[in-house]
């Protein structure tokens, strides 16, 4: 097997950090290396909200969990993670070092794809340098408000793709993950 086969093979969600930094440097590295995806048109439509303070990312858990919690009962979905979600302690983000928040153009009609494949990238990238990575889905409820984008800075027209967070893993994962379940692929030659 090549190399990226098992990269991707051995790539995994990581929700444990330890306690270690990531420099700006090092984010920004990261990151401009995660760019380099095709993407339609040539658009290019990502922009990035990197946060790194761990106090206001617990202050943004928080406020996720009570919004999720508010609209429990629409959204029978997260009925499962109720026990999580009203647990003081349990962090949407893991006590993370870094969150890396993705905002796609949506001018560009191929944003959402273009900068989600982006976001993988970031956790190819981490996974290749030693870190983890995870892409936090109880994130989207309070970072796609049209007030939360206004104070960070990010312009009309554009959409919550991702929130990512990424860091040092307190323990090496297993080297083989959980088995694919069956999926079937079907090839079409237009005779059928």
């Amino acid at each position: 097997m090549n190399t990226l086969t098992i990269l991707i093979m051995n790539r995994r969600s990581c929700r444990s950090y330890t306690g270690e930094s990531l420099s700006r440097e090092r984010l920004t590295d990261l990151i401009n290396a995660a760019v380099w995806v095709p993407n339609g048109s040539n658009n290019q439509p990502w922009r990035f909200v990197v946060i790194t303070d761990r106090a206001l990312m617990k202050n943004y858990s928080d406020a996720a969990k009570s919004d999720w919690l508010a609209r429990l009962a629409e959204k029978p979905h997260l009925q499962q993670y109720e026990k999580a979600l009203r647990d003081p302690e349990y962090n949407i983000f893991y006590n993370a070092p870094a969150l890396v928040i993705i905002y796609g153009n949506s001018e560009s009609y191929w944003h959402v794809y273009d900068c989600s494949m982006v976001a993988y990238n970031l956790h190819l990238l981490a996974e290749e340098s030693g870190m983890g990575a995870c892409w936090i889905g109880f994130a989207h409820n309070i970072f796609a408000t049209k007030e939360q984008k206004v104070e960070f800075g990010i312009p009309k027209g554009y959409e919550l793709v991702a929130p990512v967070i990424l860091g040092h893993p307190t323990a090496s994962h297993p080297t083989m993950g959980a088995p694919r379940k069956p999926f079937s692929v079907h090839f079409y030659d237009g005779a059928e």
